[in-house]
């Protein structure tokens, strides 16, 4: 449910900014965000965040989702700029900061 929750959250982002700021098809942005988002839920999610805090595992999210796209869109040979590369990085850092909180209620007993 986590997996599928960062995904969609990620997506909405993702995939809508790589097809109108590169040639990217939607076939190749939703491959591009899938693999984004479980490399970062491993990562960001499954070993940043539980030996740290949102702060952190934010950071690395961003840094990962910059790193990503920036190697994706050169090896698709996508025309994404260092200024739309950074719009997409932003947007998927506060996304983040969102789901991570998320985690942290999902992770809390319910009160009676």
């Amino acid at each position: 449910m986590r997996f599928v929750s960062k995904c969609l959250m990620n997506g909405i982002i993702v995939i809508p900014l790589l097809m109108w700021f590169t040639e990217a098809t939607f076939l190749g942005a939703l491959l591009a965000a899938v693999v984004l988002c479980a490399i970062a839920y491993l990562v960001g999610d499954q070993i940043i965040l539980r030996m740290s805090n949102n702060s952190i595992a934010t950071i690395a999210d961003a840094v990962l989702t910059f790193v990503y796209l920036w190697i994706v869109s050169t090896l698709a040979d996508w025309s994404l700029s260092f200024t739309e590369l950074l719009v997409i990085t932003a947007a998927v850092a506060v996304v983040e900061i969102i789901f991570h909180r998320q985690l942290g209620t999902w992770d809390r007993p319910a009160r009676a």
